[in-house]
């Protein structure tokens, strides 16, 4: 039976937020939801039991599954649990559910005009909740930057709220250099991952839509202001460098 819809929720030692009970208020908007469906729980090598928590939660419906990845960071992670998935349409999400599931809804109104149709906490119409200065700072400096240096237009590419189609995601994540996992990283780091997915997109002309969402900010102890700002800086470089020196094929079939 073909799948309409797969979630993919990215993990990495998530403890805190499942016992906030973040997955339970994703089951319950998917088990209401009328398009078949699958949850794909992809975890990036946690440490704290976080992966025991999932497996046990994905055996309340054959349609959860859970990958367990080495721990390389967000983008591939994500881009396992984007190609493992066989829906029409494959939506990744933040696991705090900073913007709840329900906002696909918002999302799916566009999907006979576009092939990737992503959140934004910046574009009018958006509902954000107040958040520390430092990250709304941190925020807008890197936009400008992501905006001036590798996709022109967009105003909040970091939103982890992003849905593509089934052709989009196997034309673009394998495509992935950064980003991609392998050897050349040597850390975790995936603070421009969308950055690069969202270059890539415009690169090959696919068609886009920003699309404002509720957000929330939860608390966390995993961002850096400065040495996380630099770190991105270096990584849109290595991005444009990365295009410069024919690490992305010219052209993709659409």
């Amino acid at each position: 039976m073909s799948i309409y819809l797969s979630v993919i929720l990215p993990s990495y030692n998530e403890l805190r937020n499942i016992k906030r009970g973040v997955l339970d208020e994703v089951y319950d908007f998917l088990k209401q939801y009328p398009q078949s469906w699958e949850l794909i729980l992809s975890d990036d090598g946690s440490s704290d039991g976080t992966t025991a928590l999932l497996e046990k939660f994905a055996k309340k419906d054959q349609r959860i599954r859970v990958l367990k990845n080495p721990h390389r960071g967000k983008g591939p992670t994500v881009s396992a649990g984007m190609l493992a998935a066989k829906g029409q349409w494959r939506l990744y999400s933040d696991f705090d559910q900073s913007t709840p599931l329900s906002e696909l809804n918002s999302l799916l109104k566009y999907s006979e005009q576009f092939q990737i149709i992503f959140g934004s906490r910046e574009i009018i119409g958006a509902q954000r909740q107040k958040e520390p200065v430092y990250r709304h700072v941190m925020g807008r400096v890197f936009n400008l930057l992501v905006q001036i240096l590798a996709v022109p237009g967009m105003l909040d590419t970091q939103c982890g709220f992003k849905l593509f189609s089934a052709q989009a995601t196997k034309d673009l994540f394998p495509k992935l250099y950064v980003y991609s996992g392998q050897a050349h990283r040597r850390d975790a780091f995936t603070g421009a991952f969308d950055v690069e997915l969202l270059y890539l997109a415009k690169k090959y002309n696919y068609k886009m839509k920003e699309v404002p969402v509720i957000w929330q900010h939860h608390k966390t102890d995993r961002v850096n202001p400065v040495k996380d700002s630099f770190l991105m800086f270096l990584d849109i470089m290595r991005i444009r460098i990365a295009d410069l020196s024919g690490k992305y094929p010219n052209h993709v079939k659409q």
